[in-house]
């Protein structure tokens, strides 16, 4: 039965003969410079109102929505909104239904009701949620008015993705960001997916979930279209040949040819002692060494493991043991710093780059210039073509919960966080990233040596974080404008660098642990750039969620980062919160366990099926972190399953009492860490490990006793023990594992003191 446009009703639809054929001519211009891919078309009913709620993209978004449609779409219009401004030609004759601004209250609620008697007459209409064109590479906060608008429909609700590697996240301002160039081309994929209809009073965070979802899966197919790691490597060094590349102390400037052709000379050198091994192992600071003699792996065909050189012996050993490694390449200065005993064969840089004959460096340089990537892959050892599904490294956790783990991180894996994190952050070659994070950890390998390798991006690299004047020297030497560090490290710089010395930093990210809002505010203030939370972990490859810089421009202000949160999921990342004991999706707002899915997260732990199954259902990541997800999509972390204490039956969080004690004294500083102890009475009993003055700890005492936090969470004066440096491991988090251990001992010895000082006292 045909639907009847109720009085007052805008106009339907209509397109001019003339708008018709410029319509049909541009839709298929756009199909000869990309390859539209449409799926769920079938969802938009044959008839009856819908309304399709979708993310943004790009100026053609009402263009690919279009496309998808047997039916008229109508589309409304947010004030300020560009994508339907005069100068957009195909917003003429589409029938639009523009929402009137909020200050005429009046006004806006009749617009509003004009898009859910649009729908609710039978017509098919659209509403970009977002309101306007993503500046900051992620899915903005839907607005409203969206969802008042869902409030009064009677007809499903269809979610729309919008995916496309071409053009998602590459608009600042209102031009193409030029790194596009180096990433897309021409036949570049457009995906656009119709999710399954929602029923008439669906909320709007639901429907956020499903564009999100389907975004992901979108993402999950891209891996056809992508290059492997070292590929990537060869095809950057081929295009900006002369750009700046990597530099340390001991080479100031390397250009991105030059370190293709360093790279191959080491392949070559390395292809006998390397044959017939599937991983090999490499013991090397961050540097032009390091990074060259990964992707001189990767090109060989062997799969890199990076050990971590401030971890036990028995641990490396382990490592080893665990991959099956034969091989581990070094070099001899670095062994004399941090002298190691390794088994298997070691290879000394030292004697593997010694006297190079100039036949071995013109032949090197030829191969670099010259030959295809195949060919270079054979003749440094590869049996057979890559592909995206091949492992790229194994990188073992850092172990601050229990024994370290294998994860294996395919090429898929990285190349996807790598553009990820472009389409936020969308470096170009005028930038440069600090170096300092070893290989071994997830953040130092995707993002100082694959990311910067890949996109053309230099780097600055020095072999310890820790050193402050040194770090200094290089962020000004190099106009450093990328510092991916720890809140730890951060901390260091507070206090060992000037502020003219950081004066070109573009973006300062923090992860591994929680940055503390003092520390940030406090660096902010002497830096004059603001820090932005990240988080990440090594099954993901790791960065998950990450603040952004705001945006402002005339009339519009886009919120990047929440203070107190980690921020969005990057794009293509799904998060979900559940409940711990029955894992149901819960709503907005709720605390519960934090799931991953997406592109980069692992192929599994190596050797380990059990503890893969653990942590990997139906393809969600369980990360073991307790999270709560607001409906702007901010995820702020409220602790972790393992840092909970069992006493009298009830759950208390360490984290959340570290953070009252941090806020009692005003600290920005790490100053407490608290850890669980077996306690006969009941179950577990909280130690608190500090850093303060007797004088000090008093006074906070004190404002605890008076603080309104539950008096079971307060610990009480007893469990208070000064320590002079808290355990951290090579990565700068804190060594969780050790810290139990150190309270444990520390709270008997100071119970055996106690019980020792009253048998001494004499009996009245």
């Amino acid at each position: 039965m045909a639907s009847v446009t109720p009085p007052g009703a805008p106009p339907k639809a209509k397109l001019s003969p003339l708008n018709r054929i410029a319509f049909s001519l541009t839709l298929l211009f756009l199909r000869i410079l990309f390859r539209l891919c449409v799926r769920g078309a079938g969802h938009i009913p044959s008839s009856g109102g819908a309304l399709l709620v979708s993310n943004g993209l790009s100026p053609i978004d009402s263009l690919l929505i279009l496309s998808t449609s047997k039916r008229p779409v109508r589309f409304v219009v947010f004030p300020g909104d560009k994508r339907f401004s005069r100068e957009a030609r195909f917003s003429r004759g589409l029938g639009t239904i523009p929402l009137a601004s909020e200050n005429s209250p009046k006004e806006w609620l009749k617009s509003l009701r004009a898009v859910s008697d649009a729908v609710n007459s039978g017509e098919v209409v659209c509403l970009f949620a977002e309101g306007e064109l993503s500046r900051i590479g992620q899915v903005l906060s839907f607005r409203r008015e969206a969802e008042r608008i869902l409030r009064d429909l009677e007809a499903p609700v269809i979610p729309v993705a919008l995916e496309s590697a071409a053009l998602g996240g590459v608009w600042r301002g209102d031009r193409l960001h030029p790194m596009v160039s180096a990433l897309g081309g021409l036949r570049r994929v457009i995906t656009v997916t119709v999710g399954s209809p929602l029923p008439a009073g669906t909320t709007l965070f639901a429907v956020r979930e499903a564009i999100l979802g389907m975004a992901t899966d979108a993402w999950m197919e891209r891996a056809p279209g992508m290059l492997p790691l070292h590929r990537a490597f060869v095809r950057t060094a081929r295009r900006c040949p002369f750009r700046f590349a990597m530099g340390d102390a001991r080479t100031p400037r390397l250009n991105f040819i030059s370190a293709l052709a360093r790279t191959i000379y080491l392949g070559r050198r390395l292809a006998g002692a390397w044959a017939d091994q599937e991983y090999v192992g490499i013991l090397l600071p961050p540097s032009i060494a390091g990074a060259l003699v990964n992707f001189a792996a990767l090109l060989a065909g062997r799969i890199p493991v990076n050990l971590n050189y401030t971890a036990s012996e028995e641990t490396t050993a382990s490592c080893i043991r665990q991959c099956g490694i034969d091989t581990v390449v070094t070099s001899k200065a670095f062994l004399e710093k941090m002298p190691l005993k390794l088994p298997g064969r070691v290879l000394l840089l030292e004697e593997i780059a010694a006297t190079p004959a100039r036949g071995e460096r013109i032949t090197a340089l030829l191969m670099a210039i010259c030959l295809p990537a195949r060919s270079i892959e054979q003749a440094l050892g590869r049996r057979r073509p890559p592909t995206m599904s091949d492992p790229a490294t194994v990188i073992f956790s850092s172990g601050s919960t229990g024994e370290p783990k294998g994860v294996v991180l395919s090429h898929f894996n990285i190349a996807s966080n790598i553009a990820q994190l472009e389409r936020v952050f969308g470096p170009g070659p005028d930038d440069c990233f600090l170096g300092t994070l070893p290989f071994f950890h997830s953040f130092g390998f995707t993002g100082t040596l694959c990311l910067t390798g890949t996109l053309g991006i230099g780097v600055a690299y020095h072999p310890t974080p820790l050193d402050t004047a040194a770090v200094s020297r290089l962020v000004r030497d190099y106009c450093i404008t990328f510092l991916l560090s720890t809140p730890t490290f951060l901390q260091l710089y507070l206090r060992g660098c000037a502020p003219e010395d950081f004066g070109s930093l573009r973006v300062v990210m923090a992860g591994a642990e929680k940055l503390s809002d003092r520390l940030a505010i406090a660096f902010e203030e002497k830096f004059g750039i603001r820090v932005l939370e990240g988080y990440g972990c090594t099954e993901c490859a790791p960065v998950v969620a990450v603040n952004t810089y705001d945006f402002r421009g005339p009339g519009s202000r886009q919120v990047g980062c929440k203070r107190g949160t980690i921020g969005r999921p990057l794009p293509g990342i799904t998060v979900r919160i559940v409940d711990r004991d029955t894992h149901d999706p819960l709503p907005a707002g709720r605390e519960g366990l934090l799931l991953v899915r997406g592109p980069n997260v692992m192929q599994g732990y190596l050797q380990a099926p059990d503890k893969t199954a653990d942590v990997l259902r139906q393809g969600w990541y369980f990360t073991g972190d307790i999270a709560t997800l607001d409906e702007d999509g901010f995820v702020r972390i409220t602790d972790r399953l393992s840092r909970f204490s069992k006493i009298g039956g009830e759950m208390v969080p360490h984290l959340k009492i570290e953070e009252r004690l941090h806020v009692l004294i005003e600290a920005t500083e790490l100053t407490f860490v608290l850890s669980g102890v077996p306690d006969q009475k009941k179950g577990e009993r909280l130690i608190v490990l500090h850093r303060l003055a007797e004088d000090r700890l008093r006074a906070c005492l004190d404002r605890l006793a008076a603080d309104d936090l539950p008096n079971l969470w307060k610990p009480k004066r007893d469990d208070f023990i000064r320590v002079e440096a808290f355990p951290l491991l090579g990565t700068g988090k804190l060594d969780l594992r050790r810290i139990k251990a150190l309270a444990t001992e520390l709270s008997r010895q100071e119970r055996a003191e106690i019980n020792s000082r009253t048998a001494d006292q004499p009996i009245q």
